[in-house]
């Protein structure tokens, strides 16, 4: 049911470059550091929205059990 060379199958067959210009700029694109596979920019566009998020939930929380008060 199940095949046992997953790994065969998930291996990319074309890994090649097809011509001088793609085999420099190749490694130019693999040297920085990424998590995820994100950018630095990438990266801190997802910190600063998972910033406002937990923000934005704890004023909730704060506003549904009443440890604070909107002045209206």
């Amino acid at each position: 049911m199940f095949d046992d060379n997953f790994r065969e199958d998930a291996a990319f067959k074309d890994e090649t470059p097809a011509s001088p210009a793609e085999i420099d700029a190749a490694p130019s694109l693999r040297s920085g550091r990424r998590f995820l596979g994100m950018t630095s920019i990438q990266r801190f566009i997802i910190a600063v929205l998972m910033m406002v998020m937990v923000c934005a939930l704890g004023m909730g929380c704060l506003l549904v059990t009443g440890k604070i008060g909107l002045p209206f």
